[in-house]
């Protein structure tokens, strides 16, 4: 009797680790996207089936790795649970989730981690605990590889591996992707992980790591291309203004998605200068990135190149910027400019004291370097941002200076409160602190602006100062505007998603220059219009960017925006057989982008 008790339980115990192996897996992926997204109303059953095989295969290969099925469920079922929460807070702070290229960002991750507020709700903590039962229920199970010959553990390790392999590759092909209607378009990366599921997503986005070659590139061909661009007019440099570029953190104007009263104006100097101010060019900055990825939009400034041509979601900096490449910084440097960068934060951050070189910056200066720093809240403020950029103009010396200043005053969250700061803007029919936050941030940082633009009005040298913003904060931030205006944040249309990538730019002379406002244009080209401003020469490469604006004056990974301010992309005007030279136009600009941020090193000198 004892031992048929014995066997029973032992049968018994095979059963339920039979059972587990197959089913723990399963509840593992609906636990893990259940964190962001409930996936029973926004996947299909295919999409959904996918998700489960691939848990399955992770499942087996660690079965087979580390020979027992109780650390194999164990070990998937607790990196998911931290992965699902990490994500979970990802998607929160920046309206994206973790892509494969963030494994490049951890630095800077790790640099602002403890900035934000990491509250749980309801629903992830059920998640939560759903997850610790089901690491209790695992820890019951009992199947093992002991005494397996060596091969067939082998075996165990290298199938699910390659089936992995196969399988991922699966989701690399546009047929196997229109067959199990998945949805691939990165540039909605949220809506793409709803749809497909968090793993299969990433996995799809594993295609994207790297850039791959325009069709039908040669670099020799590229070489030829952007000298056909030099320009065969002299412009005299002898008058050269100095330059100061301020991209501020998270500055933008929301009113572009919706109106809203407020008790007062939140930027009221930068709205004076949009009303025809002299000197002064104003307009919308159509950013490629939206509540993060900050070094995107500077990269896009420095180089004149455009995130639509690179993985979205991706940091070029980190992934692309590996020698020195050519910048605003490098040809101003070559004209006799001094090259200064500034930005009040960790050097490490984006990797920014790598790549600020390689761009051809002389100097930089972070956070050790400012002295008598005043925070805001806990960041340095604007004032102390600008202070700087008048001790660097008051000791530069006899060369024209450029300098590239980062702010970091209106860096999210904007949920806690602080001694040193207090809130004096607020949204007449909204109830929300963040909003009102984030609007009485705007407004000090616009107080600054007034005061910079103020000191070099007087100064006895010439200046311009482009202003802008990097990107809008999270949709989080701006949600109950949009719902104010009766309109929903899900299930957005191109135009509507759009407007989440715009941000107010000003350029501002003590000297003249022709006044426009209203314009529409994208980061790349901004710099090529502030050469232009100042009567300085062009490269090859910023003659081609100003002959691109006169049919395209904005290009974002978001958005293509003609000179009569009509909204495409990248892929309708490509598909479009009736645009032979906007094709052309994108597909020019894309060969020289790829031409210059890898092939330039090898080519220059041949």
């Amino acid at each position: 009797m004892k031992k048929l008790l014995t066997g029973l339980r032992t049968y018994g115990r095979s059963i339920y680790s039979c059972v587990g192996m197959f089913l723990f897996p399963i509840v593992t992926f609906y636990l893990f996207d259940g964190y962001t997204h409930n996936p029973f109303t926004t996947m299909k059953p295919v999409p959904q089936l996918l998700n489960i095989i691939f848990f399955e295969l992770t499942m087996l290969f660690f079965f087979g790795l580390f020979g027992h099925i109780r650390t194999a469920l164990m070990v998937q079922t607790g990196f998911f649970m931290l992965a699902g929460l990490a994500n979970y807070f990802v998607l929160s702070f920046r309206s994206a989730p973790i892509m494969p290229w963030d494994i490049y960002s951890i630095r800077t991750a790790a640099s602002v981690a403890g900035g934000f507020s990491y509250k749980l709700e309801a629903p992830q903590i059920l998640i939560l605990l759903g997850f610790l039962l089901l690491l209790v229920l695992e820890f019951f199970c009992s199947l093992s590889l002991k005494g397996c010959k060596l091969y067939r553990r082998l075996s165990l390790i290298a199938v699910p591996f390659v089936l992995l392999w196969g399988f991922t590759s699966m989701l690399h092909q546009e047929t196997y992707i229109r067959k199990f209607h998945l949805y691939d378009k990165l540039f909605t990366p949220a809506v793409m992980s709803k749809r497909c599921g968090n793993s299969v997503a990433f996995l799809m986005e594993l295609k994207y790591i790297s850039v791959d070659k325009p069709e039908g590139y040669k670099a020799s061909e590229a070489k030829e291309l952007l000298l056909s661009y030099t320009s065969d007019t002299d412009t005299d440099a002898s008058n050269r203004p100095n330059i100061i570029v301020v991209m501020n953190e998270a500055f933008s104007d929301l009113s572009v998605l919706g109106d809203f009263e407020t008790n007062a104006d939140y930027m009221p100097f930068l709205h004076s200068l949009q009303k025809d101010a002299p000197n002064t060019v104003t307009g919308w900055l159509n950013a490629s990135v939206l509540g993060g990825n900050t070094a995107n939009t500077e990269f896009e400034f420095l180089t004149g190149h455009t995130m639509a041509f690179l993985p979205q979601g991706s940091v070029a900096y980190q992934q692309y910027v590996k020698n020195a490449t050519p910048a605003l910084p490098s040809h101003l440097k070559e004209l006799g400019y001094k090259t200064v960068a500034m930005h009040p934060y960790h050097a490490t951050g984006w990797e920014r004291d790598r790549v600020y070189p390689l761009l051809g910056f002389d100097e930089m200066y972070f956070l050790d370097d400012y002295d008598n720093i005043r925070y805001l809240r806990k960041y340095t403020d604007d004032y102390t941002c600008y202070d700087k950029i008048i001790e660097a103009y008051e000791n530069k010396g006899d060369d024209p200076l450029f300098i590239f200043n980062v702010t970091m005053q209106n860096h999210s969250p904007y949920t806690e409160e602080f001694e040193n700061f207090t809130p004096d803007i607020t949204v007449e029919g909204i109830d929300s602190d963040t909003l009102d936050n984030y609007l009485s941030l705007i407004r000090r940082s616009d107080e600054a602006l007034e005061y910079l633009i103020g000191y070099f009005k007087e100064a006895d040298e010439d200046t311009i100062i482009v202003f802008f913003g990097d990107h809008q904060p999270t949709m989080s931030v701006s949600k109950p505007i949009r719902k104010l205006n009766g309109s929903a944040v899900d299930n957005l249309n191109d135009e509507e998603n759009s407007l989440y990538y715009k941000v107010p730019f000003v350029v501002w002379a003590n000297f003249d220059i022709e006044e426009q406002a209203d314009l529409e244009i994208s980061p790349g080209i901004l710099s090529a219009n502030v050469l232009n401003y100042c009567n300085l020469p062009l490269t090859p490469y910023e003659n081609f960017l100003r002959s691109l604006s006169e049919t395209y004056p904005a290009i974002s990974s978001q958005a293509v925006i003609g000179t009569d301010n009509s909204l495409s992309t990248i892929s309708e005007i490509r598909k479009d057989d009736t645009d032979y030279s906007g094709r052309a136009l994108l597909n020019d600009y894309q060969t020289l982008q790829y031409y210059l941020l890898f092939d330039w090193k090898e080519t220059a000198n041949q």
